[in-house]
């Protein structure tokens, strides 16, 4: 690539890859689409549109990216019956994922919502009838590696890369080799995938571990730590989809996702069995 630019954002390490030079307007304009984004998602800001809803309940409009986040993270919510939802943010701040990244329990779990409760998602916003504190982490970032590759391919960059620590999203020709990070080693892979035009997103209960056997990966219906799967890798066409997929494997089976989302999958257990699609999308998974 002629061109690498790293940043960091939303609490993670970002890197672009180019194969034609970045100006510097739009690499402005890359930190200025995550200072966005994390000014309305955030729960780690007490300046965020999320934190203002969790304090008073109430409507917060949204740009025009949060209609399609909606959906999703709606259909993944019926689709894993309750397992996957916006509303985990108070069940993950009680396991000591909280804004002050405490990683201190609280004694009692916050109570399971139901999203017909307590959330209205419309195109143009969302409505909490009471104050809640939501979590777009299942599919949040991966919508904001997708927004800036759309930027990117908007200006004229025909082959690029945005990794945003592992889910990524490319536009360009051919393929590239990536790694499957081993979620027990780090330093090896536990297979590797073909990524053309599209996404390649993945999760591990092992990126943020506390306590006693405490994650960032919760079943939402129960609060509790997911601890059958260990980790995730989906391809698909766009990185929210594929981030939001990784996300539903931890708590639903994947024939329960595939009558509705298009994807390729590699699942790793607790056991150390893997489990993935047949054929992997022409991927090759050593």
């Amino acid at each position: 690539m002629a061109d690498t630019f790293g940043f960091d954002a939303i609490g993670t390490r970002w890197r672009v890859d180019s194969a034609s030079p970045l100006a510097p307007e739009q690499r402005s304009g890359l930190l200025r689409l995550a200072e966005e984004y994390d000014a309305v998602y955030s729960r780690f800001r007490e300046d965020s549109g999320i934190t203002a809803l969790a304090r008073t309940g109430g409507r917060l409009g949204l740009p025009h990216h949060g209609a399609p986040l909606g959906r999703l993270l709606r259909s993944l919510y019926d689709l894993t019956g309750g397992g996957v939802s916006p509303l985990v943010g108070e069940r993950l701040a009680a396991q000591g994922y909280d804004a002050a990244y405490s990683f201190v329990p609280t004694e009692a779990p916050a109570p399971a919502r139901a999203w017909e409760d307590v959330l209205e998602w419309t195109d143009d916003g969302v409505t909490l009838l009471e104050p809640a504190l939501l979590d777009v982490g299942a599919a949040g970032k991966g919508q904001l590696v997708d927004l800036m590759l759309g930027a990117l391919v908007a200006a004229g960059h025909e082959d690029v890369v945005v990794d945003a620590s592992g889910d990524m999203r490319r536009a360009g020709a051919g393929t590239i080799t990536v790694g499957l990070e081993h979620p027990y080693d780090p330093s090896s892979a536990i297979g590797t995938v073909e990524l053309g035009a599209g996404a390649l997103c993945a999760s591990a209960a092992n990126r943020r571990v506390w306590g006693d056997g405490l994650h960032h990966v919760l079943d939402a219906r129960t609060g509790r730590t997911v601890d059958s799967v260990v980790a995730t890798w989906v391809l698909a066409e766009d990185a929210m989809t594929a981030d939001g997929l990784c996300t539903a494997l931890f708590v639903a089976d994947p024939a329960d996702l595939a009558g509705t989302f298009d994807f390729d999958f590699v699942l790793m257990y607790s056991d150390g069995r893997a489990r993935y699609s047949d054929p992997l999308a022409g991927a090759l998974f050593s």
